[in-house]
């Protein structure tokens, strides 16, 4: 069985034989789904995969709270190896620009770009692992493959969001990243990530997913939210209620991934934001950011992982299992 995250030992590329977390004989299977249909909403919150994925939020939740952006962190060599994947990705939008279409929403281009991820992306992969790790490749792959909307109908929301995250849990269980990796892999790496779909979102005009953001806070994004509350917990200045105040915003948004969220909804949405984003504006009169992130976990549970819509389209494998768990996550809400 794959290693949970607080056993997964320290790499870096000097080291080959450090990335070894897993027995030579470590079977990995191409993911699939297999929540068809919504009584089977029982397996999927009993799952290993489950128990792995919630952990994994709440691990990375806690070991950022209280950290900008900017802060100085450990990372190992595998933290830069996968941003510059993320930034050749970035690439492609440059050379693939949107087509000259009628519709407002939904830009053909977006399926030239996503044909070129799943043709290159296998291969950029194998440039980020070492060799040792290439047999996990086909079954982490297909966690990428998700994580950047649905070419189909040219969509991004909170399941696609979420299998990105899932592939970045699934490094850590293979051993592509160390445990000290945490921070860099919030603030860094998911953070990038987050710059790379809003350009996707804005490029090709991509439809929310489900019915227009019912998944979510906002039109596509969840997790920011929560990781970005947990940033400003304790901060001396900024206070809930001022991520409403443009100023503050500004001032703030490349330090704080929250913030950094409300600077995107205002570029891209027009008229009072209490009529836009009401559920944001009902958040900032939340007294503290540890009650706003504690009620935000709670609300991603219910809003995201309990819902059928979206936990449809989870991939199961060896390493994200559907199997039944054997204990629930043991970590608690902040707050």
């Amino acid at each position: 069985m794959a290693k949970s995250l607080s056993t997964t030992m320290s790499t870096s590329k000097e080291s080959v034989q450090q990335f070894q977390i897993l027995p030579d004989d470590y079977e990995f299977v191409v993911p699939k789904k297999s929540i068809k249909v919504p009584a089977d909403m029982a397996v999927w919150e009993k799952s290993e995969a489950y128990s792995e994925y919630l952990g994994f939020v709440l691990a990375l939740n806690e070991a950022i709270q209280g950290k900008p952006l900017n802060v100085e962190c450990s990372q190992s060599p595998m933290i830069n190896d996968v941003i510059g994947m993320l930034n050749e990705f970035d690439e492609w939008i440059t050379q693939i620009p949107p087509t000259e279409q009628p519709q407002r929403f939904g830009n053909k281009s977006f399926r030239i770009w996503h044909e070129r991820l799943k043709e290159d992306g296998l291969e950029e992969l194998q440039k980020v692992l070492p060799p040792v790790l290439h047999r996990a490749i086909p079954e982490i792959v297909e966690y990428l493959y998700e994580g950047f909307g649905n070419p189909t109908r040219i969509d991004y929301g909170t399941g696609h969001e979420k299998a990105f995250i899932m592939f970045l849990c699934c490094m850590f269980k293979i051993g592509a990243f160390a445990q000290s990796d945490k921070v860099a892999v919030a603030v860094k790496i998911f953070n990038r990530y987050l710059e790379l779909v809003r350009r996707l979102q804005l490029t090709y005009r991509m439809e929310p997913a489900g019915s227009h953001g019912v998944w979510s806070l906002d039109d596509y994004q969840f997790v920011p939210f929560v990781w970005g509350s947990s940033q400003l917990i304790g901060h001396p200045r900024i206070e809930p209620r001022h991520f409403v105040d443009p100023d503050m915003v500004e001032l703030f948004s490349k330090q704080y991934m929250f913030l950094g969220c409300i600077e995107f909804i205002s570029k891209v949405k027009i008229g009072p934001f209490a009529e836009h984003s009401n559920q944001l504006w009902n958040v900032s009169a939340v007294p503290s950011w540890a009650k706003v992130n504690s009620g935000l976990i709670r609300m991603y549970k219910a809003e995201v992982l309990a819902k059928f819509p979206v936990i449809q389209h989870v991939l199961f494998g060896s390493l994200l299992s559907i199997k039944p768990a054997t204990a629930p996550p043991t970590r608690k809400e902040s707050g």
